[in-house]
């Protein structure tokens, strides 16, 4: 049987991340995820891993390069502004097909910001963050449970698809604490990587791992290449949870946090006669389009709730090919929507959409 724990949400991320098959953690401490590198230092050593605190976030991503090159389960942590410095490696990454699995707990910004949760990287995560063309396959947790399942499908799917994977949290995912469920330990499968720069033995010929092209057709062929593997993803990949939305006339999108405040919303919207549903997008990359396009044409409005000045609003808008308006419910700096704040949104949506 699995373990249940009381857990902080970094913790939780920390042991999924070890019983999934990572023996191996390089970052450097950045409020709010510090808990995740803390207690890989003390677990790392028990195992037989190795965790190092590195001199800086640049040098984390580019360990856990040489690492993924060795076909080995790997991971880094940072909040808003580290992710920001591991921005080229995790370009290198993506252009080397490696996998890898980077964590973000979110604060706010731009620049220092502030120590409060945020979900103001969604742009950094979905549209890339470094350099040139390519994607990352990013999870929104929404509870301490999903922060550990879905760090185990974050290291499954980067490794079936060979590219790197993010664990999108908010700062008061990584900072609750709830029961969670663990998977027994070395019950995990990982998968073969004969790609693997792991020494040839003389019986096989040699592996590289690089992504630098300097033949530009070489280069545009690989980008081409990448991308049709996108499209996959795209088809396949794309993870939400519908909330009351089969007869809805009005859907609320958001995610993490911001998600558990508006389920609360939509009870109460519902209560006082609005026909109110929504969508959570657990994938924010491949953004479940198919549903948001579903829904409308069928709602009258959507309503985007977020901690952030309203970026995933273009991508419901995309989704929804402009069919429907999408109104914005938010608060940014480190501060939380309310549940009441969200149903005056969806009154005033309703009111207006008649």
């Amino acid at each position: 049987m699995a373990d249940k724990v009381l857990m902080k949400g970094n913790e939780a991320i920390a042991e999924a991340a070890i019983r999934a098959g990572c023996l191996h953690y390089f970052g450097y401490p950045i409020t709010p995820q510090t808990e995740v590198a803390a207690y890989m230092a003390k677990r790392m050593p028990k195992i037989g891993g190795t965790f190092l605190q590195a001199e800086s976030e640049i040098s984390a991503i580019n360990m856990v390069y040489g690492v993924s090159s060795a076909g080995k389960r790997v991971m880094t942590s940072s909040s808003s502004p580290g992710v920001s410095l591991k921005q080229e490696g995790i370009s290198y990454l993506a252009g080397s097909d490696l996998p890898a699995l980077i964590v973000n707990v979110q604060r706010g910004g731009p620049g220092l910001g502030g120590i409060q949760p945020s979900q103001s990287d969604y742009f950094q995560a979905t549209k890339g963050g470094g350099h040139g063309d390519y994607h990352l396959i990013v999870l929104t947790p929404a509870s301490v449970q999903e922060m550990a399942d879905l760090t185990q499908l974050a290291f499954d799917l980067a490794d079936k698809y060979r590219m790197p994977a993010m664990l999108l949290a908010d700062g008061t995912m990584g900072q609750m604490m709830e029961p969670v469920e663990l998977p027994e330990p070395g019950t995990v499968k990982q998968v073969e990587k004969p790609w693997a720069v792991t020494g040839t033995k003389m019986e096989r010929e040699h592996n590289i791992v690089n992504s630098l092209y300097l033949v530009p057709e070489e280069l545009e062929k690989t980008n081409i290449e990448r991308y049709e593997r996108y499209k996959i993803i795209e088809e396949n990949e794309a993870r939400w949870e519908e909330y009351m939305m089969d007869d809805a006339e009005y859907c609320v999108v958001a995610f993490g946090i911001a998600a558990r405040v508006s389920k609360n919303a939509v009870v109460a919207a519902r209560k006082e006669g609005i026909k109110v549903g929504m969508i959570r997008p657990i994938t924010i990359w491949p953004f479940p389009k198919k549903p948001i396009a579903k829904a409308a044409d069928q709602v009258k409005a959507f309503i985007s709730v977020e901690l952030s000045m309203g970026q995933m609003i273009e991508d419901i808008r995309l989704a929804a090919d402009c069919k429907k308006p999408v109104d914005l419910c938010n608060r940014v700096g480190g501060m939380i929507p309310s549940p009441e704040q969200v149903l005056e949104s969806i009154k005033k949506a309703a009111g207006g959409n008649k």
